[in-house]
């Protein structure tokens, strides 16, 4: 009797962890097709684009802001929904649920936008923070808009938008750019595609190291250092399955309308009215405590530096702060201005984005995490900004305004101190880094592109019958 119990109880772990080990599988496969829509809108250098993601059918698009994102990822959905007759979920940034629904409109692509689970077309959009309402098995496909923010989130909807994605049988992700050098972005994204996972990514093409960055190796990210002799084969991979494109003329057409305005970056250096009292005299902050106490010491000198520029003028204006203390201040000091902060409830986040939009808030405060993403405000071409280490959120920030469509010149005025020169060597190294990433990304893929079109027209060529 004892050894049947000890038989079942082992069974019974066996089948525990078969079923655990299911929950985590991939669903293998090849799932693309042959479009069989395609908007009469779109752009050839976009429409080559969405068919290349329709015949993956796991896909990601690394489009820089105002390349249309959002009609190819339209695109690609209704694609996905008349093949299989089923729905699709395109899950987007706060706020930006609204723009893509009038997007689908202009287009005429059925898509309606859903906030409590209802599924009311065959393309439902909700922003990320309401997935918890809807169930993965109604849905065929899924989109994450602008997915390079799931970062910013906590681990619940991390986690919960990659269980969700495992299982569906179409995916695409779709952001503007990754961050530089951020290989954990590009093995997260692939694993989510349900191709290389990331720690096979690690074991194939990276070696460990000690050091988290040294300047003698500009392709770092965290505790891992891409193989020299690896580097052509890692962006190969990547190319398998994305698509990097800043400007049409990336993928061999013409960039006609897609040019960017001039942006003019204006640097102001404020001085504290106190001194460390550590030293003699300001000196560069070197660690991040040293930073927080300076960015504490003179929090009055840079808000006021800020409402000098922003309060002084009748244009639309975004100020980016870091802290809330820092939107506060300025709230105070610009009567004309509202602020966004974490705390808000969503609702008032979205009503408040949505009315800077229309032009009922002339000066906008919130910060790049909260407002960084997705949404277009072409209307603004004044900034004021903070500078932190992350260039993503900078550069995400500043293309609120400065993307394709914008017919003005933008200006970003940074304010900072003197001891924050080091911040902003940093950022310049992480922009120098960030384009010779998407340059050697544009590069390999225009390669691979070169290839598979030669392929193709030897496919098409008679075969001699000797062979």
């Amino acid at each position: 009797m004892g050894r049947d119990l000890i038989l079942k109880m082992r069974k019974n772990k066996t089948n525990e962890y078969q079923s655990f080990l299911q929950g985590k599988r991939q669903l293998a496969g090849e799932f693309g097709f042959d479009p069989v829509f395609m908007p009469d809108s779109a752009f050839p250098f976009q429409r080559d684009l969405i068919e290349w993601a329709v015949i993956k059918g796991r896909a990601a698009l690394f489009a820089d802001c105002g390349m249309g994102k959002t009609l190819m990822q339209l695109a690609w959905a209704k694609n996905v929904a008349i093949k299989t007759g089923g729905k699709v979920l395109i899950l987007t940034p706060l706020a930006v649920s609204h723009q893509t629904v009038a997007e689908a409109h202009k287009f005429g692509i059925d898509a309606e936008r859903s906030n409590e689970g209802e599924i009311n077309s065959q393309i439902v959009v909700t922003n990320y923070e309401r997935l918890h309402h809807f169930n993965p098995d109604d849905f065929c496909g899924v989109v994450c808009d602008e997915s390079s923010i799931l970062k910013n989130f906590d681990g619940a909807i991390k986690s919960s938008v990659t269980e969700f994605m495992r299982t569906r049988k179409y995916r695409l992700l779709c952001t503007a750019t990754a961050a530089p050098n951020d290989f954990i972005e590009l093995g997260t994204s692939s694993e989510a595609l349900g191709h290389l996972g990331f720690m096979d990514m690690i074991g194939r093409f990276f070696k460990k190291t000690d050091q988290t960055f040294s300047r003698k190796q500009e392709t770092m990210s965290g505790t891992y250092r891409l193989k020299p002799h690896a580097s052509k084969d890692f962006w190969r991979w990547v190319c398998s399955w994305a698509r990097a494109v800043r400007k049409p003329s990336d993928l061999g057409y013409e960039d006609g309308k897609f040019k960017l305005p001039k942006l003019i970056t204006q640097q102001h250096l404020v001085k504290a009215k106190t001194i460390n009292p550590e030293f003699l005299f300001e000196m560069p902050a070197v660690g991040l405590a040293e930073q927080r106490n300076e960015l504490s010491r003179t929090i009055n000198e840079r808000c006021e530096m800020v409402a000098e520029i922003a309060g002084n003028s009748n244009r639309p204006f975004v100020c980016w702060v870091n802290r809330n203390a820092e939107g506060d201040l300025i709230e105070k000091l610009i009567s004309d201005s509202k602020q966004v902060s974490g705390s808000d409830s969503d609702e008032f986040k979205e009503s408040a984005f949505n009315e800077f939009e229309k032009g009922n808030i002339r000066v906008l405060i919130t910060k790049p995490t909260i407002a960084g993403f997705g949404l277009n405000w072409q209307h603004c071409r004044n900034q004021t900004f903070f500078p932190s280490h992350s260039f993503e959120q900078f550069y995400q920030a500043i293309r609120r305004s400065w993307r394709f469509g914008q017919t003005k010149p933008v200006t970003i005025d940074v304010i900072s101190t003197e001891g924050q020169s080091r911040v902003l060597s940093n950022l310049k190294r992480k922009s120098e880094s960030a384009e010779s990433m998407f340059s050697e990304l544009v590069s390999m893929m225009n390669n691979e592109l070169k290839i598979e079109k030669t392929n193709k027209h030897k496919q098409n060529e008679q075969i001699p019958s000797w062979l």
